[in-house]
């Protein structure tokens, strides 16, 4: 084994043969740099995208199934005016629904209006989510003012409501609007309280030119006398009217491990009682898992990727020290005369590659930190940054240093000490 003075006296050897040729080292270490920089950087803005789809999935409820009317494809008829689409789901699922899981924690209905929204001369076309109570439990919506609709105001058709976030901002940017009234409609309502941001997914989308939470909440049974079931749009100077009873029906499951057979059950009972396909079943617990399993799989991706790259660099390391070794022959004889050993310019070499693999991979990392801080910077994305991407990475560095560089150190200590010291 090498005693202290003699590795040190090796190291600085080395560290003195890379600094004979600097720009030759630094360009060298350029491929360790940015196989780092790109493992570093790579893992960490997929795991902040991973993260964030998976957040959006688990605010919907990993123990919930939904469902939601689609409108079927429409067919073309000539010369018509005004057009009558009946479809979606139907008190009578909700009620099927309700009987068949008698265990669940919550079935919550929900009828989707567009309605104007006025306070003086602000005006706002929201969504109008008409629904009961059970709402806010089954869908871990947060209350950010006042409070929700109860049971109280489902009984009595109260004329209250629940502001989304946006439209709360908008409609009152000064003041609280707890207390207050909007018109929607034709109609005042009282605001009661006001409710945290969402995400959709899914065929979950707002209009164009709206926000996720421009939704105003009130009770299903206020939403039904007022408003009816039925809804008249008009477009291209036809009139069309759609006959929804409910948008939406939430299923909320008491135990995680009942979802995915819920879920299969819901879909058979749907398929029986409708003859068209106009309603989706979305489980936020397959796509949970869905998203899981692609995760790996970005991960093995960005594993390839980031190990080519690094591999690349190596490749660069290994040429540059066997030309080291051809141009340092001379030198190699001549140590071996004076007496050094085969283990001494093995480690002599192996000392120069894991320097040059070594700072290749520090400044890397460096650089591989400061990606997902530019991208958080320019974009809406947070990347998640976290001590096993460096660590893996500089390891990987030091690796690939230690296994590019073995066979030149090899091959200059097996040369022919008489042979080296001819070599001109």
């Amino acid at each position: 084994m090498f005693g202290n003075n003699t590795f040190l006296r090796t190291f600085r050897l080395g560290v003195k043969s890379l600094m004979l040729h600097k720009l030759r080292s630094m360009l060298t270490t350029l491929g360790m740099l940015f196989g780092v920089a790109s493992v570093v950087a790579m893992l960490a803005i997929g795991e902040g995208a991973s993260k964030e789809a998976q957040d959006q999935i688990k605010q919907l409820g990993s123990q919930n199934i939904i469902l939601r009317s689609i409108k079927p494809p429409e067919d073309m008829v000539s010369n018509q005016t005004v057009r009558v689409s009946v479809y979606g789901l139907t008190v009578a699922d909700f009620d099927r629904i309700k009987a068949t899981y008698p265990w669940a924690k919550s079935v919550v209905p929900v009828r989707m209006l567009q309605q104007e929204a006025r306070v003086g001369k602000r005006l706002l076309n929201p969504r109008v989510l008409a629904t009961t109570p059970t709402y806010l439990e089954a869908t871990g919506r947060v209350i950010h003012e006042g409070r929700f609709l109860n049971d109280r105001d489902e009984a009595g058709f109260a004329n209250v409501c629940v502001l989304g976030y946006e439209v709360a901002r908008y409609l009152f940017p000064f003041e609280s609007p707890v207390g207050k009234r909007v018109k929607l409609g034709a109609d005042y309502f009282h605001v009661i309280g006001t409710m945290l941001p969402r995400v959709p997914i899914g065929s979950d989308q707002p209009d164009a030119g709206t926000a996720v939470t421009e939704e105003i909440l009130i009770p299903l049974s206020t939403g039904r006398l007022w408003f009816g079931d039925m809804q008249v749009k008009i477009r291209s100077g036809s009139r069309e009217m759609e006959q929804v009873e409910l948008h939406e029906i939430v299923l909320a499951v008491d135990r995680p491990e009942s979802v995915l057979v819920a879920a299969a059950a819901t879909r058979e009972m749907m398929k029986r009682f409708h003859k068209d396909i106009d309603y989706e079943v979305v489980v936020p617990l397959e796509l949970l898992l869905r998203e899981e399993a692609t995760k790996r799989i970005f991960k093995i991706v960005l594993a390839s990727i980031a190990g080519i790259s690094l591999l690349v660099g190596g490749i660069g390391i290994m040429n540059v020290m066997l030309a080291t070794v051809t141009e340092r022959t001379r030198e190699i004889g001549v140590r071996r005369a004076l007496g050094a050993k085969r283990k001494h310019i093995v480690m002599q070499f192996l000392v120069e590659t894991v320097v040059l693999s070594v700072g290749g991979g520090v400044l890397g990392i460096g650089l591989g930190l400061a990606i997902p801080k530019i991208v958080e910077v320019y974009t809406d994305m947070e990347p998640v940054l976290t001590v096993a991407a460096p660590a893996l990475a500089f390891a990987i560095s030091v690796g690939v240093g230690l296994l590019f560089g073995m066979y030149p150190a090899w091959r200059a200590a097996n040369m022919d000490p008489v042979e080296a010291l001819r070599h001109e």
